[in-house]
């Protein structure tokens, strides 16, 4: 059995958001140590109006395939979830594209406690507990002996 048409589309459309978000990185990458993104600019525009373009088709296929009654309407409102996530990203990418919006990898480094108190991030380690009495001065091997000790 061949793949639905549509699918084929989403799908397609979904590796070309990839390449374009993979693109905005290499020319980021580029304007920061120098190169010249100009050629990947361009690229890029294209690629982004090639994005819009195949959104509407797909909620054109969409409203094609519920109106004629070829898909149910279950199926029906799960393309349109996936193509409402796909106008989100395409939205990101173009804020991204544009510099409004920064690439995620510096709030990976906050989100991971590394950072300073930036947006509000508290430094602090949630895993970090006060040692107790018992443990303190213990080594890996005699705490599990402790515990082990508790156990039986």
């Amino acid at each position: 059995m061949s793949q639905d048409p549509w699918l084929q589309n989403y799908d397609a459309t979904c590796r070309l958001a990839q390449e374009i978000a993979e693109n905005i990185h290499e020319r980021n990458r580029q304007h920061r140590t120098g190169g010249n993104p100009a050629k990947i600019n361009m690229t890029l525009r294209a690629s982004l109006q090639k994005l819009k373009q195949n959104i509407a088709q797909l909620k054109e296929g969409l409203l094609r395939s519920s109106s004629s009654r070829r898909i149910m309407q279950s199926e029906a409102d799960r393309r349109q979830n996936l193509i409402d996530g796909l106008l989100t990203r395409e939205k990101q990418l173009n804020a991204t594209f544009k510099g409004d919006i920064t690439e995620p990898e510096p709030s990976r480094f906050t989100l991971m406690g590394g950072g300073g108190a930036a947006g509000g991030v508290s430094t602090t380690n949630p895993w970090l507990i006060e040692e107790s009495e018992e443990t303190k001065g213990l080594s890996f091997g005699e705490i599990k002996q402790q515990q082990q000790r508790i156990i039986d």
